[in-house]
């Protein structure tokens, strides 16, 4: 394993590129610890969004106006508004008027941390276009398929749950391929708040070796191959739950 960092340090002497991760320890624990936190921002915000549109799809067929109005409203104020303007929100502004404690210095210490609000205004932004996506699966079940379900004695929630929402699912997977794969691109807004995922890691890392564009390609580097990760899962995922002959 020495081979690899003496190679990085013979190619800073003799090309002056300096991709200090690869041979200093301490840049690459950084480096290591950044990429950790945008796997966990990920697959956090990506399971709590998923639940968010599967509950927010249900809701929007919900005998109440008042609940079906609520979760429109939920929609199209998340949807049309920056996530970097929810993350703000939800930190700065919500964070600034809830009860916090107090550290052993006296200082205010908020019960919850930026990597929580990075996740709560992350899930509630996917969440949003969740919803719709869901819903265009929903819409896609024959009527006949929901009748049958009810016929069998299935209650709605159950026919949701049991029939309904596997078969959506496998409908909307292709454009909810999309908005996980931009959801895990979104996650270095989380930098915005000082969360310590890959971005705020690296321009760490370059700031203090003056190596810019030697960072700037391992960043780009690490988000292709997350994204590529990401799409096989989606793509694996997708194929296995594909039914021959349904939705053609």
């Amino acid at each position: 394993m020495d081979v690899i960092p003496a190679w990085f340090k013979d190619l800073y002497e003799t090309t002056g590129l300096n991709f200090t991760v690869f041979y200093d320890p301490y840049d690459w624990h950084r480096y290591v610890d950044g990429v950790r936190m945008t796997v966990l921002l990920t697959v956090s915000t990506i399971l709590a969004s998923l639940l968010i549109g599967a509950v927010g799809a249900l809701l929007q067929s919900a005998p109440s106006r008042i609940v079906r109005g609520a979760v429109n409203g939920f929609v199209v104020l998340f949807r049309n508004t920056p996530p970097l303007v929810q993350i703000f929100f939800f930190y700065f502004g919500i964070g600034a008027i809830l009860p916090a404690g107090r550290d052993q210095f006296g200082l205010r210490q908020p019960f919850i941390d930026n990597v929580e609000w990075a996740i709560i205004a992350l899930s509630l932004f996917a969440g949003a276009f969740n919803v719709e996506i869901f819903r265009s699966g929903v819409e896609a079940v024959p009527k006949t398929t929901v009748e049958a379900a009810e016929a069998l004695g299935y209650t709605r929630l159950k026919a949701y749950v049991y029939v309904i929402l596997p078969l959506a699912l496998r409908v909307c997977l292709p454009a909810l391929n999309n908005n996980l794969v931009n959801l895990l691109k979104t996650t270095t807004l989380a930098y915005a708040i000082a969360v310590p995922e890959t971005l705020y890691a690296v321009k760490q890392i370059w700031s203090e070796s003056q190596n810019v564009f030697e960072m700037m390609l391992v960043l780009f580097v690490t988000y292709g191959i997350l994204v590529g990760i990401l799409v096989w899962i989606m793509h694996r995922w997708e194929k296995s739950l594909r039914i021959p002959g349904y939705g053609r």
